[in-house]
């Protein structure tokens, strides 16, 4: 298969974004790749294309648990065997997941950091075909990005332990100049090829405002988005208390995220907002690096954060598949008194010298200062955004909201025109460009009822597999959807971000939805029409002594995917269904969950 059909067949995409395809085919080279790529640009892609072409097993390395978990929900419903392997897991099953990996059960293993030097795993990755390695959120190995990790500083020690040096790539969504030099040296990348594909979100609309009432400006953004997913950032988390406190009260579906709760409630409140059981979550910045969730609408920044690498990572987080979303910061005199407090009262690194304890404090109160000139700019927020990134930009974005003209001081109340009443997303409002079109269309698109249909009928299939709706397609796979209107089985793979795999899982269903809208009779697909299909539901005759002979049920099917999803071992499915290890083996590579 070439790296287009790879694109296609496993994540239903015609065409590679700017820059995928020049890292990509550096890793299948053998040579290092480093790309810095705004969030939603597509970075998983550079990295997991490759590991499905080359031999052995692809590690990556990550530093949070939740982005392992929702990249591996994907990779999975894509038809990819993957797993993690991080504090999440009991020793046992961390243990179960490294037998499995010897048996070469797993294509993509996804690693926290802090394991890298645990005795049994280096046993098996010194044991192992190790076909790349990627580092995720590879700014964390630089004291002098936002999120420094020291576990990342064993990352290059790791690599060079191996006994075959595999290519290496590292990927991140911000980075200045000098962050993006540290990568490429403490990650000893060997001649990488690079690509820094911008910064730019034309998709997110910027606001700053200076409100009278934090709480009503929050409440008309969250009017705006009535029922859509969004995060709400907060300094403390006191704060976060109060807010989560006064929406709940309010009649909102909400819950909160900080590093007071227990790991129990982190982790059921983030679920929660992981599968849209709660439609909005408060939370400090101890929530959300690398978060993977295609469908949040709106991030609201409460108060303003330490830094700009800070907030546009944060604001990042909304509208990761392109669809357009809004990104508000709420900001007072006060917020600067508060950061100033917390960089002064932070922890010092053990392993500077005092004169570089020095440098890195006046580095971060440098950056605040620049973050308080962001606030009150009086000049487009992009441009602002980018220029400080290392990149050039026009004057005017038209989507943010100095270029729309709207109001810095905002007041609450005594108005006929509530300043809270702020236009939909891309929709001007007396500013000096009209936003795209393009917004508009797809805000309309995004209201029709045959979306709406769509959307409900996603949350139902998402409800029962246990998993987030996002998994099974994006808002941006739904709006495609909705406008091509497939009627085909053949079509439906037209869909932007429709594969093989969740075409023969999901087609039938929503075709039937896009029929019934269209009033166009639909038959679900039938064995005739497609032989790998109907091979895929058939018996496995004369190559399996004690294979049952009978067809495998939809019901047999599903248990297969629960007991799968749960991690059961391959010989208890076979106490299950009553099968051999080879036939529970053919079917769960014939439903797409073992290559």
């Amino acid at each position: 298969m070439t790296t287009h059909d790879v694109l296609k067949t496993y994540f239903g995409y015609e065409t590679f974004r700017d820059g995928q395809e020049a890292l990509i085919d550096a890793l299948l080279r053998g040579q290092d790749a480093l790309g810095v790529m705004p969030t939603g640009a597509g970075k998983s892609l550079c990295y997991q294309v490759p590991a499905l072409m080359l031999e052995g097993i692809a590690l990556v390395i990550s530093p949070l648990i939740s982005l392992m978990k929702d990249q591996v929900a994907a990779l999975k419903a894509a038809g990819v065997a993957a797993a993690y392997i991080n504090s999440s897991l009991t020793a046992g099953q961390q243990r179960e997941a490294l037998r499995r990996a010897t048996q070469g059960a797993y294509r993509i293993i996804y690693i926290a950091p802090e394991r890298l030097d645990v005795a049994d795993f280096l046993t098996f990755a010194k044991s192992a075909a190790i076909s790349l390695v990627a580092v995720d959120e590879a700014h964390c190995v630089s004291q002098w990005g936002q999120d420094f990790r020291p576990s990342y500083c064993k990352i290059a020690d790791f690599i060079e332990s191996l006994p075959k040096r595999p290519p290496v790539g590292a990927y991140t969504a911000t980075a200045t100049p000098q962050v993006k030099a540290d990568m490429a040296k403490l990650l000893r990348l060997q001649n990488p090829v690079m690509r820094v594909t911008g910064f730019d979100r034309p998709n997110l609309r910027l606001s700053c405002q200076k409100p009278s009432d934090r709480f009503a400006a929050l409440m008309a953004v969250l009017e705006r988005h009535r029922g859509g997913s969004g995060i709400i950032y907060c300094n403390t988390r006191k704060t976060v208390e109060d807010v989560c406190q006064r929406l709940t009260a309010a009649g909102i579906s909400a819950t909160r995220y900080h590093a007071g709760l227990s790991d129990a409630e982190r982790m059921r409140n983030q679920d929660d907002f992981q599968y849209d059981r709660r439609s909005v979550i408060i939370a400090t910045n101890a929530f959300g690096m690398g978060i993977d969730k295609s469908n949040v609408a709106f991030v609201v920044h409460y108060n303003m954060p330490k830094s700009l690498e800070n907030y546009y990572q944060e604001a990042g987080r909304a509208g990761r598949d392109g669809s357009p979303a809004e990104c508000v910061l709420l900001y007072n005199g006060q917020d600067v008194i508060t950061c100033r407090w917390m960089i002064e009262h932070s922890e010092p690194n053990p392993e500077l010298t005092a004169a570089e304890q020095a440098a890195l404090y006046q580095r971060d109160m440098d950056r605040l200062r620049q973050m308080t000139f962001y606030c009150a700019s009086q000049r487009c927020l992009r441009q602002f955004i980018l220029n400080y990134f290392g990149e050039r930009a026009d004057a005017d974005c038209g989507n943010c909201s100095v270029c729309l003209g709207e109001p810095f001081e905002v007041r609450s109340g005594g108005h006929a025109a509530s300043p809270y009443a702020a236009p939909a997303i891309g929709q001007p409002r007396g500013g000096r460009r009209t936003a795209p079109a393009t917004r508009a269309k797809e805000i309309v698109q995004e209201e029709s009822a045959l979306y709406a249909q769509l959307k409900e009928l996603r949350a139902k299939l998402a409800a029962e597999r246990h998993i987030p709706a996002y998994v099974i397609f994006s808002d941006a796979t739904l709006r495609d959807m909705s406008i091509k209107k497939p009627h085909t089985w053949g079509d439906f793979l037209g869909v932007s971000g429709v594969a093989d795999q969740k075409r023969n899982r999901y087609g039938d269903a929503f075709l039937a939805v896009l029929c019934q809208y269209d009033g166009v009779p639909y038959a679900p697909h039938t064995l005739a029409e497609d032989d790998d299909f109907a091979a895929d539901i058939m018996p496995v005759r004369g190559r399996d002594a004690d294979h049952t002979g009978h067809p495998w049920s939809a019901s047999e099917d599903e248990r297969l995917r629960d007991a799968f999803e749960r991690d059961a071992t391959i010989a208890e499915m076979c106490q299950e269904h009553e099968r051999s290890p080879f036939a529970i083996r053919a079917r769960l590579r014939r439903l797409g969950l073992m290559l």
